[in-house]
């Protein structure tokens, strides 16, 4: 048999992040006292089994993928290598809207009237089908139905553009200069009709329906369609996966054809009137801020930059200051971040692996929206397996042309040389001693480059500085403390343990272990 893929080493314990989440606090997985009082765990594979339909990822795309599976009669499991939704799927905004910033005057533009009202027309359906799955299961996930709006402080006609565009394409599209935020406008664009929730009390349930062995990592992928894990082996007629981030570099090449970046974010509690948001909203301008509030709380981000490319270098204190400005008697009471993988036109890729992968199936790149672009991912891929034509695949073709994106592949191609370079060439100046606490430096040890980072009781960690994935730099993370890939968004903790992927292992090796000792 032909293997498709190996795991690259041996894995160890994934690292953690800075902040929990307001999704995964402990009240609501974990009760007083440590009493469990969210999803028991599921099993973990300890034997071979077969299926017709394989997921890899227990994240939102991947539970939504197996449960419409299993809806037609389709044998399907799930393999997740930690606990279901506590991947990416725990860190998001969990706003369920066909507005993804100001994307449709740009899909008219480069993807012609058809191909822009295929993406319309399938996330505006994504928002029906989670009413319909909460009504279904009865799921109790704080759904409400609520405007999006998408404002500006200074571009009014980028505004007036997209309403036009929107309105042509069927989407419950107003132009309007009023707003709920705490401060004034330019214009805004606003979605009637689109929805909040809590999105682990969703996945929960939808979990509960599925066969999901968790704490299962994938090492092997057979071209037949035998997957191997550590305990236990699976053979399907058709693989999905659903893993974030695909980590079969070839075929695909989805490495040259994506990148991840990064969003902070803070829930606010203390000022319950001034919380009081019709809607969701976001700023036009990338460096601006998100707001959506969730019962009590206010969820306020911003910060966003590449992964690996650290603008601004302390996102918290920007959101601390935003916080401040806008709510001066509220105070954080949950701060964290999340990380989303990019396409270069904005568009998902799902479908087809590829040409070569006829049974094995993909959903990623889903460029910040991915509830409604989970739910796009899951309509398709079970149409597909099943035989049933979808209206609105072509528009997510994974091998489409993306002439739109021509300048951020080009853009992504260069950082991924300039990166592989400096980790073989660039020599490190940093000195030990004079690595601050609380910071990390670069230096030279035994001939090879090493990450060291120094906290505040004058311990040293030290790390390769090699990204195990396809050998690019890694780059210091200030804001949470983490060693990250510029290439493809791998991320470390400051002790090497991997947290994100493509890489599937930690950065050590025989050099750093020695140090460390």
């Amino acid at each position: 048999m032909d293997i498709l893929w190996k795991e690259n080493g041996t894995f160890k314990e994934e690292g953690t992040e800075i902040g929990e989440s307001i999704w995964i606090q402990k009240e609501y997985r974990f009760g007083k006292d440590d009493d469990f009082s969210g999803r028991i765990a599921g099993p973990t594979l300890k034997s071979d089994i077969s299926c017709e339909v394989a997921v890899i990822g227990a994240g939102l795309a991947g539970v939504l993928i197996a449960y419409m599976l299993q809806k037609r009669g389709v044998p399907v499991v799930v393999l997740e290598c930690r606990r279901a939704g506590e991947g990416i799927t725990k860190n998001t905004t969990a706003k369920i809207s066909s507005q993804h910033g100001l994307i449709y005057k740009k899909l008219l533009t480069y993807k012609g009237e058809q191909r822009a009202m295929e993406y319309a027309m399938a996330n505006q359906l994504a928002i029906e089908k989670y009413k319909e799955i909460i009504d279904e299961l009865n799921i109790d996930c704080d759904f409400e139905v609520l405007p999006s709006y998408v404002y500006t402080l200074d571009n009014e006609q980028r505004i007036v553009q997209e309403v036009e565009a929107a309105k042509r394409l069927g989407l419950p599209a107003v132009f309007t200069r009023e707003t709920a935020l705490p401060f004034k406008v330019k214009a805004a664009i606003r979605f009637d009709n689109q929805a909040q929730f809590h999105p682990l009390k969703f996945l929960d349930a939808v979990a509960d329906t599925l066969k999901i062995y968790e704490n299962t990592r994938v090492t092997q992928i057979y071209k037949n369609g035998l997957i191997i894990t550590e305990h236990g082996s699976v053979k399907a007629k058709n693989i999905v996966i659903a893993t974030h981030y695909p980590f079969i570099n070839v075929p695909g090449y989805y490495f040259i054809r994506l990148h991840q970046e990064r969003e902070y974010l803070a829930a606010l509690e203390g000022e319950q009137k001034k919380f009081d948001l019709d809607g969701m909203y976001l700023d036009a301008d990338p460096d601006g801020f998100t707001f959506r509030k969730y019962k009590d709380y206010l969820i306020l981000g911003s910060g966003g930059h590449r992964t690996g490319k650290y603008q601004p270098p302390d996102a918290y204190r920007l959101l601390e200051r935003a916080a401040n400005r806008w709510y001066p008697n509220a105070k954080i009471k949950y701060k964290w971040s999340n990380q989303d993988c990019i396409t270069p036109d904005a568009i998902p890729y799902i479908g087809r692996y590829s040409v070569r992968t006829p049974n094995i199936y993909v959903a990623t790149g889903f460029n910040k929206w991915g509830m409604t672009g989970s739910m796009v991912a899951a309509m398709i891929i079970s149409d597909m397996i099943t035989g049933k034509e979808n209206e609105y695949r072509k528009v997510f073709i994974p091998r489409r042309l993306m002439l739109s994106g021509s300048r951020v592949l080009i853009k992504d191609a260069a950082i991924i040389t300039i990166s592989l370079l400096e980790e073989h060439l660039k020599i490190p100046h940093d000195k030990l001693k004079d690595i601050e606490k609380g910071k990390a430096g670069v230096v030279r040890y035994a001939g090879q480059r090493v990450g060291v980072y120094r906290d505040n009781n004058d311990k040293y960690y030290f790390v390769s500085t090699k990204c195990p994935h396809l050998g690019c730099k890694l780059e210091w993370n200030q804001n949470e403390l983490t060693w990250d890939c510029p290439c493809h968004g791998s991320r470390f903790d400051y002790q090497g343990r991997l947290i994100n992927n493509p890489a599937m292992r930690d950065v050590f090796d025989a050099c750093v272990k020695r140090r460390n000792k």
